[in-house]
């Protein structure tokens, strides 16, 4: 019992100086195996954990027995103890139930911290748990960081209105919802609210039927920030756009702040009327893109650590890789990882996520050697649209023309929505300009082509590799 009761004092020096998260995710159950006059001996539940703690925690928990036994401690060591979950066996600690343990003081203290900030989660209408601290910044989003940033700083009178766009899943939702978390916690004064597209049209339809839309109004005008997401869903709703279109004016004359998002750029969102959408582009408009493979891995291991889950290393890369679409697909396949370490208790490796995601449709081609070498791929050795139709007709063996003109067969409406949808995915085209490639076709019809190839490649494996096949003999 000495050694339980040495092992509980050094974890609460370990406790002191290291993250709630961190503690908890790498140390769960620990044991003192040993103890000599120099050197400790800790055990672990696996080699799995017994490396991590040996890579991550050595000089820590080395600092936290000297403080505990004294300088006499020269060094410590970590090994796996297969009797470590035995109940007869008293020198192991439950790193879990130790710290409910030791915090169990400061649930007060929690708990009013807790109640101190509710209101602002139920004055905004946002999630607390988005704050622009834990999101990802990479490349392909800084600028819609940045902007975000510089808003909260000096809300409604620069940037204003800020319009973000880009595919789902990106990250729009987090940095809205993160922007007005950080101005309520800056401004205590001010009064933020977070709504989207479609709760708003909700709203405004609960406020006819019951003939007090003055009474919304009157409550929008009396906002300090008002964010709005997902505008792209006020498509043929007239009435709520002609409602919000009114609020947008009474918010920005008097210099109150607005933040938007849409899946489009707001020229694109043409199911919109002109003078809203002229609106969105009085500020600054920003994207956002595809992560790349660092932010990718960066994005895989936060939303680890949130979810108190390790990961190794080279099955982080591996997901980073091959997980390419958005950050909603990166933290479904870490869910995928948690379900089944919780029901089976495997431990991800490489050989198993690699087997989990082929099941799941994505490619397992990892390119190390493009990554490796620090050169990414991308669309700059691609000199116009004309390399990707050459490349699909060629891949399918039609014309050309074929894919170009209208035509229903089936031979030649496959290669147009893959033509399509690497022109928009890869090269970045907008869908006018994509149109106009195709003989004058409107923005809808290749929105429609586009998506509903990205829908069929999710459930044909066989044509998700033929696409794979396409991008990688054109080098994006």
């Amino acid at each position: 019992m000495e050694k339980h009761y040495k092992l509980k004092n050094i974890l609460t020096h370990v406790i002191e100086s290291v993250k709630k998260q961190d503690f908890l995710v790498y140390f769960r159950k620990i044991s003192i195996v040993e103890i000599t006059d120099s050197t400790i001996v800790y055990g672990t539940v696996s080699s799995f954990m017994k490396d991590n703690l040996q890579a991550k925690f050595n000089t820590l928990v080395l600092e936290a027995s000297q403080k505990e036994l004294g300088q006499k401690i020269t060094s410590i060591s970590f090994v796996v103890d297969s009797t470590i979950d035995n109940p007869s066996n008293t020198n192991a600690v439950d790193c879990q139930d130790f710290y409910k343990e030791i915090t169990k003081s400061n649930k007060i203290a929690d708990k009013k911290s807790r109640n101190s900030v509710s209101p602002i989660e139920q004055k905004a209408g946002a999630h607390l748990r988005y704050t622009l601290n834990n999101f990802v910044v990479g490349a392909d989003n800084q600028l819609a960081f940045s902007a975000c940033e510089a808003v909260t700083k000096n809300p409604g009178k620069s940037y204003n209105p800020l319009y973000i766009y880009g595919d789902v899943g990106l990250g729009k939702t987090h940095l809205l919802q993160a922007t007005g978390n950080e101005i309520l916690r800056k401004y205590k004064d001010k009064k933020v609210a977070y709504t989207t597209a479609d709760k708003f049209i909700t709203e405004y339809v609960t406020a006819v039927k019951k003939r007090n839309v003055e009474k919304m109004r009157e409550k929008f005008r009396e906002i300090d920030v008002l964010v709005i997401d997902d505008v792209q869903f006020l498509s043929k709703k007239e009435q709520t756009q002609n409602e919000l279109y009114n609020i947008f004016n009474l918010l920005y004359d008097s210099n109150k702040q607005i933040i938007i998002s849409g899946d489009r750029a707001p020229k694109e969102l043409t199911e919109l009327e002109p003078r809203l959408r002229s609106r969105f582009e009085w500020g600054i408009t920003v994207d956002i893109g595809k992560p790349d493979f660092e932010t990718r891995l960066a994005i895989i291991q936060e939303k680890a650590r949130e979810k108190e889950f390790m990961i190794p290393q080279d099955v982080s890369e591996f997901i980073a890789a091959n997980v390419t679409e958005n950050v909603r697909e990166l933290e479904w396949v870490l869910n995928q990882m948690i379900a089944e370490y919780e029901l089976t208790g495997n431990t991800p490796s490489l050989t198993r996520i690699a087997a989990k995601l082929q099941k799941l449709s994505f490619t397992t081609d990892l390119l190390w050697e493009g990554r490796n070498s620090g050169k990414s791929r991308n669309t700059s050795s691609i000199k116009s649209y004309e390399d990707i139709l050459d490349a699909v007709s060629q891949h399918f063996g039609i014309e050309k023309e074929g894919i170009l003109w209208e035509n229903r067969k089936k031979e030649f409406m496959i290669p147009r929505q893959v033509s399509m949808y690497l022109l928009k995915t890869k090269m970045h085209y907008t869908y006018e300009r994509i149109g106009n490639i195709f003989n004058g076709r409107n923005h809808a019809s290749v929105l429609y082509s586009c998506n509903k190839l990205e829908k069929i490649i999710k459930k044909d494996k066989n044509l998700l590799y033929e696409v794979n096949a396409i991008k990688d003999g054109i080098g994006i």
